[in-house]
């Protein structure tokens, strides 16, 4: 039986990506972007088996019509995807305040708006599916990347709490937290706060780092998904790319070094004794 979506961001990168894969193997999507004109080859491609939605996630009213048109289109969702994204680049001490609420608008709340409206008819129905578009960033964080590594977080940790809160309505949850990829996260699709000199040298640092992590083909993006939305058991957190295999663990075990060297003071704090 096929499926049926519902993808944010789908002009370009990860999203376009999905939107192509879920077509070829002949599911119907609702792929929505700020430029419809963008989707004008897969509408002529495929047809009726796409809606091509023009939407602004940070308008939580058109968010909100935008979902409840594909529900009403096509008669069901299956699969929500929030992906639309972008990357914001500065130190903490760069980052003006719009830039930081402008990135929140559209990582953390554009998916929440989503998600919201979603809900509802996956819960009405019984099943669904809904899967945030997150980043390795939104598990550890990375000098420069403050701003973007907020909304990613704000975004792990409404979601993990979701994920528990619909388990019971049969409605499933996924975070794809991927690493480094040839998209244009980091070229026209990002915003850079005004540099200072101070920081010359950490940016040359962390660029250098991220050079010698593999970037992976986003082609080979829509493929993967489709294996964790037909999973029967699927997880609650999946990388995409290898980057993050390597990242990820010795800063978890960091973590659990520097709780249990703490644990006295941590007991102290209550009035209790550690074990």
């Amino acid at each position: 039986m096929s499926k049926i979506w519902f993808i944010t961001g789908s002009s370009r990168g990860f999203g376009r990506q999905f939107v192509e894969a879920a077509l070829e193997r002949g599911d119907k999507v609702a792929a929505t972007a700020r430029d419809t004109d963008s989707l004008k080859d897969l509408l002529a491609a495929y047809g009726e088996a796409i809606l091509p939605l023009r939407l602004d996630v940070t308008d939580k009213a058109a968010a909100t019509d935008a979902v409840q048109r594909a529900h009403d289109h096509f008669g069901r969702l299956d699969v929500v995807v929030n992906n639309a994204g972008y990357g914001l680049f500065g130190s903490v001490e760069e980052l003006t305040e719009q830039q930081v609420r402008d990135q929140m608008e559209t990582n953390f709340f554009g998916a929440l708006w989503v998600t919201q409206a979603a809900v509802p008819l996956l819960r009405e129905q019984g099943s669904g599916h809904i899967v945030q578009i997150s980043t390795v960033g939104g598990v550890v964080a990375f000098p420069t990347l403050g701003g973007y590594n907020a909304s990613k977080w704000a975004l792990e940790g409404l979601t993990e709490a979701l994920a528990q809160e619909v388990a019971g309505f049969g409605i499933k949850v996924t975070l794809v937290e991927p690493g480094g990829f040839a998209t244009d996260w980091a070229g026209s699709s990002a915003v850079f706060a005004e540099q200072l000199p101070v920081y010359d040298e950490l940016r040359a640092a962390v660029a250098a780092g991220w050079s010698q992590m593999p970037v992976g083909d986003p082609t080979a993006s829509g493929a993967a998904l489709l294996k964790i939305v037909d999973a029967d058991n699927p997880p609650l957190r999946v990388f995409f790319g290898t980057a993050p295999l390597h990242l990820v663990p010795p800063v978890y075990a960091e973590r659990l070094k520097t709780w249990e060297e703490w644990a006295a003071v941590s007991a102290e704090s209550e009035g209790t004794t550690a074990a």
